[in-house]
């Protein structure tokens, strides 16, 4: 005999249970009605309790209907196929057991659309358990499909119930990231992955065509967090981990191809990357490209457009744009012939100062090294002359060097301890820009400096007619490492190179640590007459004296 319908709860239900309710035993609720079909309309109660204000009952009722729902879905207990109205199937000719599973199936499908609101509640631990509770949902309906699918396409995963879950996920209004990341461990699954990453793609389409492509800070960011999270395997033979299990007759479903991963991942990507970003976004979108996006897509060069269009920016954004164009030249021979004039006119003071310095130093000492010029000599004008056995032109190198050398007279001291031997690499690797140590003069003649700081073009910048004598100059600098490192200038180069990566990531407090450890070891005189008056002639001075 078929369940009664004495009860309905719905997902927009908020009564409040009653003290009785609130403190029966949830679990034995669950078990009189797995055990017996005429305890089915107890249902109701657990879905009561799903919906109460107080954290702990719901807590409670999200753990007992998970169960309760797992085991009938194990149990095949559960109406099967396209679902009919309740008021249909009372009055239709189903027999008693299709009554009572079709009754359970809507209750189902009530307490999943619960558990997605709770997605959404002000306290998170309900929605962690809301979270997981779903997660377990999808694993049971994939073990035990509800719907007939399409086996070739999605084989018996449960899209549907993931496109929901996504789209909670990613609020318009709410900041998800640490919700997010409680979906880590079932990101393992290579299928719950892959149907992930196409959910993402599907509803980031559909929010920004409904917002016209306007920024929306929020809904990117948790977009970003869920995406930052996934890698895709390097090989085939890793995609050994499923959530649905797999059978031989299936071996064409898309979720166990690489492949497939691929390219849905990069789809994902490039379908989130075609809007307009926040700033702050443009950043993090670039510091993870180079080693988190660009290895897991089938076709990296469609990214052509996007780094491009970043390193025109300028700035830090540039700056960072640096590292994908670099793989993208080096790996999947991009064609950039305006690369280097960019990558000279980034040379500005703020490059001393953004926290990127060391891998801006990293990546312009590769495309400025010898070893690497078969390859950057195809993205360049063709060469005026050719410096020894590198293929860049020495007009390029000179001018790199001089910029450089310019605006090391404004550059803090961890930002010269950098330049310097960096010039001095550059000299090492290109010998015909010698010229710019040795230049000779006409005795004591003042010359002007012939160099065109502001002109953007390195071939139209005369650098190889002027000099460093900027060096010179720092040779006077306040800090003695400073000076010192200047002073290499005056004796010939010897032909082994300065290590940079040594200092890279020096800091100012590093730097005044050391200068601190080596005044301990010695008298350092601040003052050659000794003071007798504090600021005098201040209101300072009125009231201190050094005696």
């Amino acid at each position: 005999m078929a369940p009664s319908k004495k009860r309905s709860v719905s997902s927009a239900q908020t009564t409040e249970p009653s003290s009785k309710t609130a403190k029966m035993d949830l679990n034995s609720k669950v078990d009189e009605i797995l055990r017996s079909k005429k305890h089915a309309n107890d249902v109701f109660d657990l879905l009561q309790v799903l919906q109460s204000e107080k954290e702990k009952s719901v807590l409670g009722a999200v753990g007992a209907c998970c169960r309760l729902f797992c085991e009938l879905l194990e149990h095949k207990e559960l109406y099967l196929g396209s679902l009919p109205a309740e008021d249909d199937a009372l009055r239709g000719y189903f027999s008693a057991e299709d009554k009572y599973c079709i009754f359970m199936r809507h209750r189902y499908n009530s307490c999943v659309e619960i558990l997605l609101e709770h997605l959404s509640h002000e306290q998170h631990e309900v929605k962690e358990s809301a979270l997981v509770c779903l997660m377990k949902f999808a694993e049971a309906e994939g073990q035990n499909p509800l719907e007939d699918l399409d086996w070739t396409e999605h084989y018996s995963f449960p899209r549907e119930l993931i496109l929901a879950v996504v789209d909670r996920l990613l609020s318009r209004t709410v900041d998800n990231s640490l919700l997010i990341s409680r979906l880590q461990e079932f990101l393992e699954k290579d299928d719950v992955r892959y149907y992930v990453m196409s959910s993402i793609r599907e509803n980031v389409g559909q929010v920004m065509d409904k917002s016209k492509g306007a920024v929306m800070p929020v809904y990117q960011s948790n977009v970003f967090t869920l995406m930052s999270s996934i890698s895709v395997p390097a090989k085939e033979s890793e995609l050994t981990n499923f959530m649905v299990k797999q059978e031989a007759k299936h071996q064409d479903w898309k979720a166990a191809k690489l492949l497939e991963h691929k390219r849905v991942f990069e789809r994902m990507w490039l379908g989130f990357l075609k809007y307009k970003l926040p700033s702050n976004m443009y950043k993090k979108v670039l510091v993870i490209l180079h080693d988190s996006i660009l290895p897991h897509m089938s076709k990296p060069t469609l990214m052509i457009d996007f780094l491009t269009a970043a390193y025109g920016v300028g700035g830090a954004i540039s700056l960072l744009a640096l590292n994908g164009l670099f793989v993208l030249i080096h790996q999947h021979n991009l064609d950039y012939p305006d690369f280097y004039r960019k990558l000279y006119n980034l040379l500005e003071p703020s490059v001393f100062h953004v926290k990127y310095r060391a891998r801006f130093f990293h990546l312009a000492n590769l495309f400025l090294s010898s070893s690497c010029c078969h390859r950057w000599s195809t993205i360049i004008p063709a060469c005026l002359s050719v410096c020894g056995v590198s293929h860049l032109p020495v007009y390029l190198v000179a001018a790199f060097a001089k910029r450089l050398a310019r605006q090391a007279l404004t550059a803090p001291p961890t930002a010269l301890l950098i330049v310097l031997p960096f010039i001095y690499n550059l000299i090492r690797r290109h010998p015909s820009c010698r010229v710019l140590i040795h230049r000779p003069s006409k005795g004591d003649e003042l010359l002007e400096d012939p160099y065109l700081m502001d002109e953007e073009d390195p071939a139209q910048c005369c650098a190889l007619e002027s000099s460093l004598w900027e060096i010179k100059t720092l040779q006077k600098h306040h800090h003695p490492d400073v000076a010192k490192a200047a002073m290499l200038i005056n004796s010939p180069l010897s032909e082994q190179e300065d290590d940079i990566s040594e200092v890279l990531e020096i800091t100012a407090y590093e730097l005044m640590e050391s200068d601190l450890k080596q005044s301990q070891t010695k008298n350092v005189p601040l003052e050659f007459e000794s003071a007798t008056h504090f600021l005098k002639g201040t209101v300072l001075g009125q009231h201190f004296c050094l005696e």
